[in-house]
């Protein structure tokens, strides 16, 4: 992420590309990994942070790049990430220059919903060209990051490409398996991509590592259009940017990979894939140590979020036995810490925790209530769960399985409404 971009370094430049620029957000996915967090809502939805909500940092990302043309596709389980929308983005600056619109899955070209990543841009191709963008950014909605695209389309423009993807320098033996891997040339274009293979192709000159895809792309405009209706018109293709499209024109085009680096040091920029529960909770416990990765409190790079009007967060009692307090923690506006002991934990907005409780190591989100006397370790609460009084969570966890909670590999214990059968979301 570029903090400032000055005049005689290409700021200029970089600000008629990214006015030139339409970006497409992909906001549709499940996020199956997730489990019964996303029961109710697509991925990009998900809280994270203390306030904030996953789709809340490509959208801060494009904002504070000078990308203001944003579409956001969504599909899966999408009234909680549409409220949010529509509550915190979309009367942002509403002009034919600068717009944030919601693109739900409205069978625009056919019969069917969107059937990848590929048909999501081909089933809003009509709505791309009203804009009549020089360039297309798509980007995943699901990811946890800063990135200033200004430099990603300095780069797709200074390289004349006709796709470009941003890609992650990884040790091979985490993406195996994990990743989409591009195999590059000296000059950075891509002459080979493998989804997920188990021995990836190293970068040049840098053995023991690869790149990465992290599913975000810039395209020629007219390219793009080309591409999406030639993958539309072939039978059999599961119409995919990573699956269909990239291998298809590797051989013909310019393609090339676009390194993430921390700007202002040359490392291995900070980027979260947070598909899974252990992940998840992972990058959030991030959050809460000293000098995180990631810093929320970056006022030159800030993310955005609606959030709700609350009051101050509020620690009462001060008894030996029966103290209101957090250490080491992230507490959220609206929460009330009522003689309850709060320890390497996040605490979203507007939670109630109770006398004598204890919370250690985690995510409590929004709008829960820890009745008095409970124990929570290593786990995470989801919206609206209440806890009653005396309930252990993350102590024993063969209880935890008994009783229906989700217990992760890594001995994290995900509970939400429906497994203790409150009636949060009734369907009969």
């Amino acid at each position: 992420m570029n903090k400032k971009i000055k005049a005689d370094q290409g700021g200029r430049y970089v600000s008629r590309l990214t006015r030139d620029t339409v970006a497409l957000i992909l906001a549709g996915g499940r996020g199956s990994r997730l489990y019964e967090l996303t029961d109710w809502r697509a991925k990009p939805g998900v809280y994270f942070g203390g306030k904030l909500r996953i789709i809340d940092f490509p959208l801060s990302n494009c904002i504070n790049s000078g990308v203001r043309r944003i579409g956001v596709a969504t599909q899966y389980k999408a009234h909680s990430l549409i409220r949010h929308l529509v509550h915190g983005w979309t009367g942002f600056q509403s002009s034919d220059r600068e717009f944030i619109e919601i693109l739900p899955a409205s069978q625009r070209t056919g019969d069917d919903w969107y059937l990848g990543t590929a048909d999501a841009v081909f089933q809003n191709l009509d709505i791309i060209r009203t804009h009549n963008p020089r360039f297309v950014l798509i980007l995943s909605g699901d990811h946890v990051y800063k990135m200033d695209y200004g430099n990603f389309l300095s780069f797709h423009a200074k390289h004349e490409a006709d796709m470009t993807v941003s890609c992650m320098e990884v040790p091979i033996e985490e993406a195996a398996g994990q990743f989409g891997v591009m195999t590059v040339d000296q000059s950075g274009r891509v002459v080979d991509f493998n989804e997920k293979p188990e021995n990836p192709d190293p970068i040049p000159g840098k053995e023991g590592w690869c790149l990465a895809s992290m599913g975000n792309y810039i395209f020629n405009t007219e390219f793009l259009y080309e591409q999406v209706i030639k993958d539309a018109d072939t039978p059999g293709s599961d119409h995919d940017f990573g699956k269909n499209i990239i291998p298809s024109i590797i051989e013909q085009y310019q393609v090339f990979a676009y390194p993430f680096r921390d700007p202002e040091t040359g490392e291995q920029a900070y980027w979260r894939d947070v598909g899974t529960l252990d992940a998840y909770w992972e990058a959030n416990m991030e959050l809460i140590s000293v000098l995180p990765k990631l810093d929320l409190y970056d006022h030159d790079w800030p993310i955005l979020t609606h959030q709700i009007q609350t009051p101050p967060a509020k620690f009462v009692f001060d008894n030996p036995d029966r103290r209101g307090e957090a250490v080491e923690s992230m507490v959220s506006g609206g929460c009330i810490v009522s003689g309850a002991k709060v320890r390497r934990s996040l605490i979203f907005t507007n939670c109630k925790l109770h006398s004598h409780s204890v919370i250690e190591n985690s995510l409590i989100l929004p709008e829960c209530e820890i009745e008095d006397r409970c124990i929570v370790r290593n786990a995470i609460i989801d919206r609206g769960v209440l806890l009653p009084e005396g309930t252990q969570v993350g102590v024993n966890l063969e209880d935890d399985r008994a009783r229906g909670f989700r217990v992760t590999d890594a001995g994290r214990t995900l509970v939400t409404a429906d497994m203790l059968n409150q009636k949060l979301h009734l369907t009969r």
